[in-house]
């Protein structure tokens, strides 16, 4: 059974000492972040009464009134609009009429129609209630362009008033994070070059990774992007008006005209060679109606302010989202509520403890400590990319965000990934940082999970803001527990489903380790002290993809 109560708000008492990572900071003896305290804002925030935390829900205006609170409790100032702790995001939501979504496909003369959702399925149109676009086909690779790499999939292509067919995923040979953030253009190189429609094919490599079925899980799940002034929405696409996302047994017929079959673009896929683009000798029409509401959601912000007379003007910036994915659609199971325990209470209870943590040293850092916990990540990183282009600091003074997401406590792990680490100052400063707590660093695991772009942080990378996210690694101190297959097993079972919640993890793999989540809290904390209190502020390697603003639109690959 899961849990049947709310734990109370917890207010804990002022534990003596302080942490400084600084020379020039006198060093006292280290406060150490309390496993207990994870543990209760995890109960809260986790709980089945908060529904999954859906954004725009009242349940995650419950858990941002909680979070609020907590960091009113603490001593840490409104850091929001008028003088609150609140940040209120515009939103439209857009839900698809499922019997109106249509794919035909026409051959010579013939129209054939797909089936929904088996053969392919669409999200809600956020533009408009109703489209209906017919265009020819033509296959442009993965869609990706960039000198640097010296890829360019629309080579010789012509896409203006076409519909872009493009494989999931990208270059096996691109490094991990440039390769999720090039993964990520997708949509706006599209649009950029006229294209009406993008239709997306799963490959077999895709499968392994996510497999087709799963999608089929959140099919009534709404679309949301964030409103500018003018009420239209933010980083959407008008004239991509159709979109589709297909299995490739059915993908197949789109290629019956071409000069290549879906079979031979997959052997090349499988020999690491990247295809060229080219005409598929058909066209065809999407549908779909879409139902739209606007709504608003909080971002919650507070701030520590910093000691130092100048550097007190200037921010680092830490980070986590309080939304999850309310609802299951499973009609398999009777639990329907995704509590998103470790997606991500567990990275909002570290923010808090973290904010804790710095609250109670007697000497205040030299620079600010602002706390933005966001709304809609799970949307498409929107509370985030709303703060990014309206923050309530200016941009040229937030410095460096350190990013809280789905730590997966269920094993005491030995180390960590540090993502966007090694292309900035703050590679050093997370390295003192683990190693302090005894955590060793690794490269990332899974480069196909394009996770650089995947939370919070990515949006205020897009704005030139060094940024670190740290995830928990695949090795165990343990040597019982196998850190890597434990991480695997929860991503395959657990992940975005209504398991991810606290008795259901207890089931399958003992005890949550709310004590790894207080050594990941640590190492936040002095992460972010080390650069609140270093003179000089954080920068980008002369030599890294991100150096300076990349400055473009998050992409919600498949479908706008």
């Amino acid at each position: 059974m899961k849990s049947k109560f709310i734990p109370a708000a917890l207010l804990l008492a002022v534990v003596a000492g302080c942490a400084a990572t600084q020379s020039s900071v006198p060093a006292p003896a280290a406060t150490a972040a309390s496993a207990k305290a994870i543990e209760a804002h995890m109960q809260f925030l986790a709980a089945d009464q908060l529904a999954g935390r859906e954004t725009g829900s009242k349940e995650h205006e419950i858990a941002s009134l909680y979070i609020a609170t907590q960091l009113q409790a603490l001593g840490l100032e409104p850091a929001g609009d008028n003088g609150s702790y609140y940040q209120r995001v515009p939103l439209r939501q857009a839900r698809l009429a499922q019997e109106s979504a249509k794919f035909t496909l026409h051959t010579d003369g013939k129209n054939s129609q797909l089936s929904y959702p088996k053969a392919f399925f669409t999200g809600p149109s956020l533009q408009y209630t109703q489209t209906d676009i017919t265009a020819p086909l033509v296959f442009a690779g993965y869609g990706m362009v960039s000198e640097e790499f010296g890829l360019n999939d629309y080579a010789n292509l012509d896409v203006k008033g076409k519909i872009v067919v493009l494989l999931t995923g990208r270059p096996d040979s691109l490094p991990s994070e440039e390769a999720a953030h090039l993964s990520s253009q997708k949509t706006r190189l599209a649009a950029e070059r006229g294209a009406v429609g993008i239709i997306t094919v799963h490959t077999p490599a895709q499968e392994k990774v996510r497999p087709y079925a799963n999608s089929l899980l959140y099919l009534n799940t709404p679309g949301m992007e964030w409103l500018q002034a003018d009420g239209t929405p933010a980083d959407s696409f008008p004239d991509l008006k159709g979109g589709a996302y297909v299995h490739p047994e059915a993908a197949a017929a789109l290629f019956a005209k071409a000069p290549q079959s879906l079979a031979d673009i997959f052997t090349q896929l499988e020999n690491k060679q990247n295809p060229v683009g080219f005409e598929l000798g058909v066209s065809a029409t999407l549908s779909r109606s879409s139902s739209h509401e606007d709504i608003s959601s909080p971002n919650v912000i507070a701030v520590l302010p910093g000691s130092d007379p100048v550097l007190k003007d200037e921010y680092v910036v830490v980070t986590a989202h309080s939304d999850h994915i309310g609802y299951s659609n499973d009609l398999r199971n009777e639990d329907k509520i995704n509590n998103g325990a470790m997606d991500n209470a567990a990275g909002v209870s570290i923010l808090l403890e973290t904010a804790r943590l710095f609250a109670q040293l007697p000497v205040k850092p030299k620079r600010s400590i602002l706390f933005v916990v966001v709304t809609g990540e799970e949307k498409g990183l929107l509370g985030a990319d709303y703060f990014a282009h309206f923050p309530t600091r200016p941009i040229d003074k937030l410095v460096a965000n350190v990013n809280l997401d789905m730590p997966v406590l269920l094993y005491p792990f030995a180390d960590m990934i540090a993502f966007g680490a090694n292309h900035s100052s703050l590679g050093k400063v997370v390295e003192n940082a683990t190693a302090k707590e005894g955590i060793a660093l690794s490269a990332d695991p899974m480069p196909e999970q394009a996770i650089f772009t995947r939370s919070d942080h990515y949006t205020l990378v897009k704005k030139g803001v060094p940024a670190v996210f740290l995830m928990t690694g695949f090795k165990s101190q343990d040597p019982k527990q196998d850190g890597g297959k434990i991480w695997a097993s929860f991503f395959a079972k657990h992940y975005h489903k209504p398991s991810d919640d606290i008795p259901s993890l207890i089931k399958d793999y003992g005890a949550i380790r709310y004590d790894a989540g207080a050594v990941f809290a640590n190492i936040n904390f002095n992460i972010a002290l080390d650069i609140a209190n270093t003179t000089q502020r954080p920068y980008w390697l002369k030599d890294s993809f991100f150096n300076g603003a990349v400055g473009q639109p998050y992409n919600r690959e498949a479908v706008q």
